[in-house]
């Protein structure tokens, strides 16, 4: 058995990062933390320059979920799944290589991981990882959301689903675009996706659109679309080739 594992915390929450290499720490024996990251761009750089042995990775983070960031790695750490929602179908995470942890982790359940790691007999399977993540994707209940809430110092609004035209994902965050304005949320495109009525569509890996405010879809190059909004920018996007088949089916219903 090997003595140590190198580690990698990932998490958007800097509380919850520092609370895990905490308990981490209590593990020595077994555990190294070689770094941290707070989103999923900054972990897959890390995890490509560091080569960790084990990432503890936050499942819901804004920009690119733990699930995402997984599906561009070409070469996969063994994982430990933090999430503080249990309404995953989390049992399918229950292999001879991965574990999951719920949030705030407490010192009890990761000595049970640690128990886990030390038995462990095979090498990590990138396979059964993704096989479970499929496992959650099909079970999980879809929760059509109303209205988003944004939070904006001290205070809390809400931004009702059908005012919105458009959703746009930069790095870190999403940016809700309506006819009063914008605002930024902490939540990824895909996140979004699972939550909102069938009238919103993923027309490019940054674009998430309301349909209602769609005035026409134009052919473009390169198997794209050009697409007009009916909002009071009257904004242009052109959607991503990959993109194609969903809209031709939309169009096309």
């Amino acid at each position: 058995m090997k003595k140590t594992y190198t580690v990698l915390v990932i998490d958007d929450e800097r509380l919850a990062r520092l609370r895990l290499k905490k308990l981490i720490t209590k593990f020595s024996e077994l555990f190294t933390i070689i770094g941290e990251a707070e989103n999923g761009y900054e972990a897959e750089k890390l995890i490509i320059d560091l080569t960790p042995d084990i990432i503890f990775l936050d499942i819901e983070m804004p920009g690119l979920t733990g699930f995402e960031l997984l599906k561009k790695l070409k070469v996969i750490p063994m994982v430990i799944f933090c999430t503080a929602f249990e309404d995953y179908s989390l049992k399918a995470f229950e292999t001879n290589s991965i574990d999951y942890l719920i949030k705030p982790v407490k010192e009890t359940r990761l000595q049970q991981t640690v128990l886990k790691i030390k038995q462990l007999n095979t090498h990590f399977s990138k396979e059964n990882l993704f096989k479970a993540i499929n496992t959650i994707s099909e079970t999980k209940e879809k929760k059509i959301i109303t209205s988003i809430t944004v939070k904006k110092g001290d205070k809390v609004i809400f931004v009702k689903i059908e005012d919105i035209s458009y959703f746009e994902s930069t790095e870190k965050y999403v940016t809700i675009y309506t006819n009063k304005g914008s605002e930024l949320i902490k939540q990824s495109l895909t996140q979004l996706e699972e939550k909102l009525p069938n009238n919103f569509l993923r027309v490019h890996r940054g674009y998430l659109i309301n349909t209602d405010y769609v005035k026409e879809f134009q052919k473009y190059f390169n198997n794209r679309y050009v697409i007009n909004l009916l909002n009071h920018k009257k904004t242009v996007i052109t959607s991503g080739r990959s993109y194609k088949d969903i809209i031709k089916t939309y169009i096309n219903q």
